[in-house]
């Protein structure tokens, strides 16, 4: 099976955690992602931090995909996320979700939030499909346009509230929208 083929069953992945070693790979996934792309500095200010874990999809020694989010008391909020375009529509981004919602169980966290940009519709509707529902519009959301943003929020559970207080800058790419 090559990646490049449409339709293709499930790639199963390795999620682990992200070293040193993963960010040429990863360098190079977040630049044929974004327009306006994470620097090695920028991933490695993010992940100096207590409360960001970074962690990498791996297939067949390759890194396919990577996540870099925050952990809060309540929730977790990713920050950055992208599936290196010739891996896209494999579930590889649905299995990554996956590990977050995991996640949730395991720590008692209830919800999982993110921005993404409003021209990102690939991004939407993956997230859609995953269970995340756009709580709010953020106006003129990024430093680097005037784009707006829509904040999606994963909930365990009906019961929580969904207006809470958000943060700018995180990247959702346009991936694994099948």
């Amino acid at each position: 099976m090559s990646i490049g083929d449409a339709k293709q069953p499930e790639l199963k992945v390795q999620i682990r955690w992200l070293i040193r070693r993963d960010m040429p790979e990863v360098l190079r996934i977040e630049a044929d992602s974004f327009e306006f792309a994470w620097t090695e500095e920028d991933f490695l200010s993010y992940l100096r931090q207590r409360n960001c874990i970074g962690m990498v999809a791996e297939h067949d020694d390759n890194i396919v995909g990577f996540m870099i989010y925050e952990l809060h008391k309540a929730k977790l909020r990713i920050l950055n996320f992208a599936v290196a375009k010739d891996a896209r529509r494999y579930g590889i981004g649905k299995q990554m979700i996956q590990r977050l919602v995991d996640k949730l169980s395991q720590q008692r966290r209830k919800e999982i939030v993110l921005e993404v940009r409003e021209t990102n519709l690939a991004g939407q509707l993956f997230f859609q499909k995953q269970g995340f529902r756009a709580a709010a519009v953020l106006r003129h959301h990024y430093d680097d346009t005037t784009e707006d943003a829509y904040y999606m929020r994963y909930l365990l559970t009906e019961s929580a509230d969904w207006r809470s207080p958000f943060a700018p800058h995180n990247r959702i790419s346009e991936y694994d929208a099948a």
